[in-house]
């Protein structure tokens, strides 16, 4: 049975290290393991329980849902913004823990990753992202961590797939989620 990943980068830009992370993680996916880039999470729509109703759903938002749906697990790259979460990624987040007590997330073995500029690698980042899965139901692995610090300087001549140490860490945390997906299944 191959294990089915989905990954949300919570970094828009198009250098940003956190997707470098994310490719790294399609590129170094152990044997029977299919890491997948989610594409689409900028053209969410902000949640709003007004536009969450049957059959005004809005397709971008419908697409993120059914992505999770079909996964066997996610994998978050968040960066850390101000000291905490992307909005995309919180975003992402609320349309997936809907409908309430049966939304895409619940019971889905998650784990955070990611890389910032600082000294800490965006722990503080990831764990809110932690804490606001598990509060939408998803299955956190508390333990499943990665966080590299000074992103900017790290990978500035060195894509993250080719930095030994990141990719020993990432498919550390791949294979402890690949584990516990297969676990639920």
């Amino acid at each position: 049975m191959s294990v089915r990943i989905l990954a949300l980068v919570g970094s828009l830009r198009a250098g940003s290290h956190n997707r470098q992370l994310a490719e790294a993680a399609v590129k170094h996916a152990p044997e029977g393991v299919e890491v997948s880039l989610y594409e689409g999470l900028a053209d969410v729509p902000f949640y709003n329980e007004d536009i969450d109703i049957e059959g005004g759903v809005p397709q971008a938002a419908v697409a993120l849902r059914s992505a999770t749906s079909e996964a066997d697990a996610l994998l978050l790259f968040s960066p850390e913004y101000n000291g905490t979460i992307p909005a995309v990624l919180k975003n992402a987040i609320d349309w997936l823990s809907r409908p309430y007590g049966a939304g895409a997330l619940a019971g889905k073995a998650v784990a955070v990753v990611g890389t910032a500029f600082g000294q800490y690698g965006g722990v503080w980042a990831q764990d809110e992202a932690r804490k606001a899965l598990g509060v939408a139901g998803a299955s956190v692995l508390q333990e499943a961590k990665l966080s590299v610090p000074g992103s900017v300087t790290r990978f500035a001549e060195t894509h993250p797939a080719d930095d030994s140490e990141v990719v020993e860490g990432l498919t550390k945390v791949i294979a402890q989620l690949s584990e516990a997906a297969a676990a639920a299944a």
